[in-house]
């Protein structure tokens, strides 16, 4: 039976990247060694970083704009703390918008002065903040540009002076924008490129070297940026699955072409869960994600055979997350359209069924 994985990370890969790169494993660029036993600074791995950090570039549209492109571990996690290191001298602001968010801004607090400068808490995330006023004096303002649990994503971001930071672990390379409106963005691999185990980081240059502090070596950008990603062994496997899904993701004609697919994805899904009365949305509708849709059932009394009706149909990873509860359903850039249909088919059939 076919798998309709809506799992919100790790998740789906395309289905050519998971075969070539299980062929990488057994035999590598004809070596007759595995990816995983070579030496990371080998030619053949050396050219595998090279290219996954200047497709990442290219695909966002800053080349040649004066930014570098690194693959570095910790996942976004230690991105919260990255930030605050490198770029916190005196004062940040945070757009508090959900579990990451809060996370970051926990972080950056052990580094200086942190505001925020707006929240959705009190609605339990379900909205993005508008309306917030961005102090003047800020080292940088730090927004979170997807919410995986609650489902909301920002879709008009602040013009400010601040120097402007963004997570996009969860929609990086899904939809068109002006990249360069950020000075710093970073994204764990395991939502649009490649298994757990690499962050890409993409950053602006001339932003470094600006705190009065002494960074870590293994925490200090400049640093990664001067052994162009290999101050330490990297995550090979998981560079060489995001390199491969860049690849697929610009063969197939790039972000143009993947927001187009994930616009129709959202639209088929959100429009049943609008017209179901069986369902309920979380979110805010004007702040809906494209890439994971939460709702919840109605009726509480249908959760068993819903759950066997997606079961039967093959659909596995839409359990929602405990903060909001109901369903999730991550629609990122390698899941099918055909399988968003399977579970609306399935929302439909249960709504004649009840």
């Amino acid at each position: 039976m076919k798998k309709h994985n809506f799992s919100a990370g790790p998740c789906i890969l395309p289905q050519e990247v998971i075969i070539k790169a299980s062929e990488a494993v057994l035999d590598f660029n004809g070596l007759g060694l595995s990816l995983i036993e070579i030496s990371h600074r080998s030619k053949d791995f050396v050219a595998v970083m090279d290219k996954a950090r200047s497709l990442a570039l290219e695909l966002l549209g800053l080349e040649g704009k004066g930014y570098q492109a690194l693959f570095l571990q910790g996942g976004a996690s230690m991105e919260f703390l990255m930030v605050a290191y490198n770029l916190l001298e005196k004062k940040a602001g945070y757009l508090n918008t959900g579990t990451w968010a809060d996370k970051a801004l926990k972080e950056a607090k052990l580094f200086g002065e942190v505001i925020e400068v707006g929240s959705s808490k009190d609605e339990n995330f379900s909205y993005i903040p508008k309306g917030y006023t961005i102090p003047s004096d800020l080292d940088y303002l730090h927004l979170t540009s997807n919410n995986t649990i609650f489902g909301t994503q920002i879709k008009k971001f602040p013009k400010t002076e601040a120097t402007l930071v963004c997570d996009m672990s969860s929609d990086i390379f899904s939809r068109q924008m002006d990249f360069s409106q950020f000075d710093l963005i970073y994204a764990g691999a395991q939502k649009n490129m490649g298994p757990a185990g690499t962050t890409l980081v993409v950053v602006k240059e001339e932003i470094l070297g600006r705190v009065s502090r002494k960074i870590p070596s293994m925490l200090d950008y400049k640093v990664h940026i001067e052994k162009e990603s290999m101050f330490n062994t990297p995550a090979v496997f998981p560079v060489y699955v995001s390199m491969l899904t860049l690849e697929w993701l610009q063969k197939l004609g790039g972000i143009a072409a993947i927001e187009e697919i994930n616009e129709k994805k959202a639209q088929l899904l959100y429009s049943e869960i609008d017209l179901n009365p069986l369902f309920n949305g979380f979110a805010h509708k004007e702040d809906r994600s494209n890439m994971n849709a939460t709702f919840t059932l109605a009726e509480e009394k249908l959760k068993d055979v819903f759950e066997e009706m997606c079961k039967e149909a093959g659909i596995s990873g839409i359990n929602g997350h405990r903060s909001v509860g109901g369903y999730r359903a991550s629609m990122y850039n390698a899941l099918p359209l055909e399988s968003v249909g399977t579970l609306v088919d399935v929302m439909s059939e249960l709504e004649r069924k009840a």
